[in-house]
């Protein structure tokens, strides 16, 4: 599967902690992640991750264009719904896309976690319907 992983600043260590709970679930997965949430998952994990640019200097978009060509499988994007955020079309389009293509996207840890535990137990077989793909064979 391939997995977005977002975190808005007060956000990312929530983030680093998730990673480093789901460790071992993770690494058998292809990850992707904006600039630094990016960084701090791989130093605090050892995962490797595929780093765009910050969110707000358009890392939200390069995600949503791997979301638009449907090479996204599910999306962790911890939210911070308390601090107004600068890019926040960049963000409500990265959702749309999202919902165009029907990814899944957990906003918060409870979700993460319910998203996370459905990808261990093989619930997420319809994303190679809805991709082409095949987890064995990400390229379809």
């Amino acid at each position: 599967m391939h997995i977005a992983l977002i975190a808005h600043d007060n956000k990312k260590e929530e983030m680093v902690r998730f990673a480093i709970a789901y460790k071992d679930l993770l690494k058998e997965h292809t990850l992707y992640a904006t600039g630094t949430t990016g960084t701090k998952i791989m130093n605090a994990t050892g995962l490797d991750v595929h780093r765009f640019l910050s969110g707000p200097i358009g890392g939200d978009q390069q995600i949503g264009a791997l979301l638009a060509e449907n090479r996204i499988d599910c999306m962790v994007f911890l939210r911070d719904p308390l601090t107004a955020q600068p890019h926040e079309p960049d963000i409500l389009a990265l959702l749309r896309l999202a919902d165009v293509h029907n990814v899944p996207v957990a906003t918060n840890l409870a979700a993460a976690e319910v998203l996370i535990r459905s990808i261990k137990q093989g619930d997420f077989a319809w994303r190679e319907i809805v991709s082409g793909k095949t987890f064995e064979n990400p390229e379809g």
